[in-house]
This record gives C-alpha cells, sequence and structure tokens, in this order.
C-alpha cells in the first residue's frame, strides 16, 4: 500500500503546532496538615517525589476511587504529585457557586497560576520552565471531588449542597495534575515559560 492509499484509508489527523506561553505563579501551597488544605507559603522546594513536605509526594501512591481498573488501595505511579489551578478558572468556579470567596487552601492546591488561558485544558505533556531549572510536567486534568466541596461548605454553613455544586462547577475547570520532571525551588510570583506539545485527536 504507497502513501496516498494509507492516506485513503487511514487519513491524517490534523496536527496542531507545539507552541509556548508565558504565565506566572499567584499563590502557593502546602499540604502538610491533616485533611484536604493546603496552606500558603512563600516557596516549594520540588524533589522528584513532589513538593518536599507535602502529604501527596511520593513516587507511588494507592489507587482510589478515580481508577476502577485497579484494585482499591493497590501501589500505583503517583502522577498526582502536584495539583495547579489558575487564578481565572478558580474566580469562574466561585461565581459559578455565587460565593462571596473561593480559597485555593481550602481544595488542597499546590500552586495558583495566572496568564495561561484555559489552563485545565493544557496537554498532558505540557512542561512548566521556571529561572530556577525546576520543570512540572502536566500529567492530565484535575477531576472536581466532594471531598474538596465539602471543604468549601465548612465555610459557609448556612448553604446547602456546596459539596455537590462544586462537582458540578468546576467540571473542566479544576485546572491540572503533574509531577516534578527536574527539581528544585518554585517561589511565589515566579514566572514560568508553559511549552505545549504538539497536539492531534486521535480517533
Amino acid at each position: 500500500m504507497n502513501d496516498q492509499m494509507m492516506q485513503d484509508v487511514f487519513p491524517r489527523p490534523e496536527i496542531v503546532p507545539a507552541t509556548r506561553l508565558k504565565g506566572h505563579i499567584r499563590w502557593l501551597g502546602l499540604g502538610d496538615g491533616e485533611g484536604l488544605r493546603s496552606r500558603p507559603v512563600d516557596w516549594l522546594e520540588l524533589d522528584f517525589a513532589g513538593a518536599v513536605g507535602d502529604k501527596h509526594t511520593g513516587h507511588t501512591r494507592d489507587a482510589g476511587a478515580r481508577e476502577p481498573w485497579y484494585p482499591r488501595g493497590s501501589a500505583m505511579g503517583n502522577w498526582r504529585q502536584l495539583t495547579l489551578i489558575s487564578t481565572e478558572e478558580l474566580d469562574a468556579v466561585r461565581q459559578a457557586m455565587d460565593l462571596p470567596r473561593l480559597d485555593a487552601s481550602w481544595i488542597g492546591a499546590n500552586a495558583v497560576v495566572a496568564g495561561i488561558p484555559h489552563f485545565t485544558f493544557l496537554p498532558v505533556g505540557t512542561r512548566l520552565f521556571f529561572e530556577s531549572g525546576a520543570v512540572i510536567l502536566v500529567m492530565g486534568q484535575n477531576a472536581p471531588c466532594r471531598f474538596a466541596g465539602r471543604e468549601i461548605a465548612n465555610e459557609y454553613p448556612d448553604r446547602e449542597g456546596l459539596d455537590l455544586l462544586f462537582v458540578k462547577a468546576a467540571g473542566r475547570l479544576r485546572g491540572v495534575v503533574a509531577v516534578v520532571e527536574r527539581a528544585g525551588v518554585v517561589e511565589a510570583n515566579a514566572a514560568f515559560e508553559a511549552r505545549l506539545p504538539e497536539q492531534w485527536v486521535y480517533a
């Protein structure tokens, strides 16, 4: 089968070229306490297991409800070392939930970024390069859950159903999960370059 016949039988997907975007860190958080929440910090020390001192650090983690194809509690690779969300999307969720305030620490974020449109839709394989040498590798979207919603509900005891409303309002707006590809220190207000890989839809 020649190349033309291959193209006729198996049309090649459209390739979106790689690109680069500029962003910066607005806020950093470390989840080193009990429960889901993180606390604000001025910097994060990143090693190949994640953010040093964070509860989600590690090369492996236990499979949970997000991975029904594995026995619950069995060991799997940890591609959720870090969670990042954008200030623009966080505010969109706040407005959708009709809240006066929505703090990233309530939902356990490690970083709030600004300047990247549709941040949650960054493709898998996007790398965030920092001047310190640290590189964060995006592994996928962070699906909203009721556990985070309950933390929000705890801040507004006069509102019912906020845990479920968060799941609905934050769909495709919850940011991304990521791993550390190169170690280094990331500081609050640090600039970074997002390098998006080539993209295509396999159908």
